[in-house]
């Protein structure tokens, strides 16, 4: 199953930095969260389209070594930084591996600045449940990373937005996130994207994407 996930990752990877990168600023420093071995990070520095001056920095509960970026260790609770210390925080297909994800968004929209970047799944369509079970089973088991099976409708997309007070800045209700075949199945509806912001973030608005 491993040898399978080589070109399904690198297909992601190259949806997410195009997903995330027009809503980077220049000089903007922003984490991570739950950044693995740093490959998003380090791709979204590496773009084309990169703004210049950006800093993507990660953040583990335990840190690998050998990280192509700079990633910091935390409890699992308790973002060790202050408030506002990132322009914008990342949290890609974390929140449904956690326990607690509303303790965890707040702390992502409390140490950052002005964009909260989710990426994870919905619940929308056929059999969503069960599709999205055997994706997050196929792509964690063989790392031996615990799956929760818990997924949010896109009601319930909306409705964590509204409890932490957070605006749309940009969203996407489907993503082509892998090759063609494998995309049929398990992509498209089954993934959202959203940038959330501050209400005290400046008043010049990222380009957002569209809504689908």
């Amino acid at each position: 199953m491993r040898a399978m996930h080589g070109p399904i990752y690198r297909c992601r990877l190259r949806a997410l930095v195009a997903a995330i990168t027009p809503h980077l600023r220049p000089g903007d420093r922003v984490l991570d969260v739950g950044c693995g071995n740093g490959t998003l990070g380090r791709a979204l520095m590496d773009a084309p389209g990169a703004p210049a001056g950006l800093k993507v920095e990660g953040l583990e509960r335990v840190k690998r070594g050998g990280e192509p970026i700079e990633v910091h260790a935390y409890d699992g609770k308790v973002i060790p930084f202050a408030e506002g210390t990132f322009d914008a925080v990342i949290v890609a297909d974390v929140l449904h591996h956690e326990e607690h994800p509303d303790r965890l968004l707040a702390e992502c929209a409390r140490v950052s600045r002005r964009d909260v970047v989710i990426k994870d799944h919905q619940v929308r369509g056929a059999l969503a449940q069960q599709r999205i079970s055997f994706l997050d089973w196929a792509a964690n088991a063989p790392y031996g990373v615990p799956c929760l099976y818990r997924y949010n409708t896109p009601r319930e997309w909306t409705e964590v937005r509204a409890r932490h007070g957070l605006t749309i800045a940009g969203e996407q209700r489907s993503m082509n996130v892998y090759p063609p075949v494998v995309n049929l199945l398990l992509g498209r509806g089954l993934h959202y994207f959203a940038v959330l912001r501050k209400p005290s973030a400046a008043a010049a608005p990222a380009t957002p994407a569209p809504v689908r």
